[in-house]
């Protein structure tokens, strides 16, 4: 059996965390937390580029973790890293890439940047959501990716989000 990945993305606090757990706990299955939110919330330092590449490889290891499950929510991927490093740093380690376009995802949710900025001190860019939304947007489809755009705010966001995953699931029933 092959899990059904499904992602939650998008730029800063467009309410990924939130999504990916109401929909684990709807679906009654898993969901990956981010890595970087742990690894950075640690660091005695701010982060650094060759950062992003631990980063990288502690996000793989949390989405194996939940590979004996059908399907499973994560709040986030190897593109948000792949976006933020050349985003901040104008370029992406190699490895980054490879891997990102060695995984193998099934849906993408793109979270539009349509709820109010909530700070946060891993965040760093309020006035950039609609700019980076355009590059999260660009990059899925350059790379053919499978994706359904997420508005609306707070329970009706969720319940959009509800939709389309049964969709998605109902079409996908028969690898589940």
């Amino acid at each position: 059996m092959t899990s059904k990945k499904i992602v939650i993305t998008g730029p800063e606090s467009t309410g990924k965390t939130i999504l990916a757990k109401n929909l684990a706990e709807y679906f009654g299955v898993p969901w990956v937390p981010e890595f970087a939110r742990t690894y950075i919330a640690q660091l005695q330092k701010p982060y650094v580029k060759e950062d992003l590449l631990t980063i990288a490889k502690g996000q793989i290891a949390e989405e194996e973790r939940y590979a004996v499950y059908p399907y499973f929510f994560l709040d986030t991927n190897l593109l948000t890293i792949k976006i933020w490093s050349e985003f901040r740093y104008q370029n992406c380690d190699r490895w980054i890439v490879e891997q990102m376009n060695a995984q193998k995802y099934d849906l993408y949710l793109l979270c539009k940047p349509d709820i109010p900025w909530e700070a946060d001190p891993q965040r760093e860019h309020p006035h950039l959501r609609e700019e980076l939304f355009l590059i999260y947007k660009n990059n899925l489809e350059s790379l053919g990716e499978d994706y359904v755009e997420i508005s609306g705010e707070g329970k009706a966001r969720t319940e959009a989000a509800i939709e389309i995953v049964k969709d998605f699931i109902s079409i996908a029933k028969y690898d589940i």
